[in-house]
């Protein structure tokens, strides 16, 4: 198959080996992508298909030829989670709120295997990770993802000279966005809880003789499953626009890298 590279001319190896790292960045952190059950040859089928398709128009964009370098290694890797990080950062903050949720509505006790990376979870976390993950497959997540891969290689050239203090602050600064996403996601249900506790609390203060430990449990449960229920609409519709999201944090992260095609 003729990929339209010429492996032998100067300084395409090193290239290969820049674009590689970035898309082997991209697939460490995307959703669907970074799945541990995924099988590793899979994977690596994946790694190696992609960077032959992108190849092309990547060596085409740089001026000069690419070296590899540690340092240049290092910076493609960040290029390439700072694209995956963009999309998972949103099944995390979807996770985090399921977790935040388990533990309002009682369910907290219980930890289940998550079947995309294998790590015990909270079964409202494994179900608000997979609902959106569903939802953002179902808005073409993988296209998004993919796109903005091969549009990296043409704004921010293999091998370009990026600030990697600034990147790696960047990228650890999305943890506020994530509990933030967490909690707006998780918030409704809540404040419904809230007001359901609060209830139970004046109903107890009225009438002694009932026993809130017994009836407080199953109340809880039941009303704070309803709410989660009454809010997956919601949530589904905010998700429809998650590609804009997307794009307005890789303009900020790779703002934040100095990461210009030179």
């Amino acid at each position: 198959m003729n990929f339209g590279v010429d492996f032998l001319a100067p300084g395409t190896p090193d290239a290969l080996a820049l674009l590689a790292l970035r898309v082997g960045g991209m697939l460490m952190l995307a959703p669907a992508f970074s799945a541990t059950g995924m099988p590793r040859l899979l994977k690596v089928g994946i790694l190696v298909l992609l960077t032959m398709l992108v190849a092309p128009a990547a060596i085409a964009a740089v001026h000069g030829q690419a070296q590899l370098t540690p340092v240049s290694a290092l910076s493609e890797t960040l290029i390439g989670m700072t694209i995956g990080l963009g999309a998972g950062i949103i099944v995390a903050a979807a996770e985090t709120a399921g977790d935040v949720l388990a533990i309002q509505i009682g369910l907290n006790g219980a930890a289940l295997v998550d079947p995309m990376d294998g790590s015990p979870v909270g079964p409202m976390g494994i179900f608000m990770r997979l609902f959106v993950v569903t939802l953002l497959l179902t808005f073409n997540l993988h296209h998004v993802v993919l796109g903005a891969l091969a549009d990296s290689t043409e704004f921010v050239h293999l091998g370009s000279a990026i600030d990697l203090k600034a990147g790696a602050l960047a990228i650890a600064g999305s943890g506020s966005v994530l509990f933030a996403l967490g909690i707006k996601i998780a918030a409704p249900v809540m404040g419904v809880v809230l007001i359901a506790n609060v209830a139970l609390a004046v109903a107890g203060r009225a009438a002694p003789q009932l026993n809130l430990l017994t009836l407080a449990f199953p109340v809880q449960i039941a009303l704070g499953l309803g709410a989660i229920a009454a809010t997956l609409p919601v949530i589904a519709r905010w998700l429809s626009g998650w590609a804009a999201m997307y794009e307005s944090f890789l303009i900020t992260t790779t703002r934040a890298m100095g990461a210009v095609a030179h």
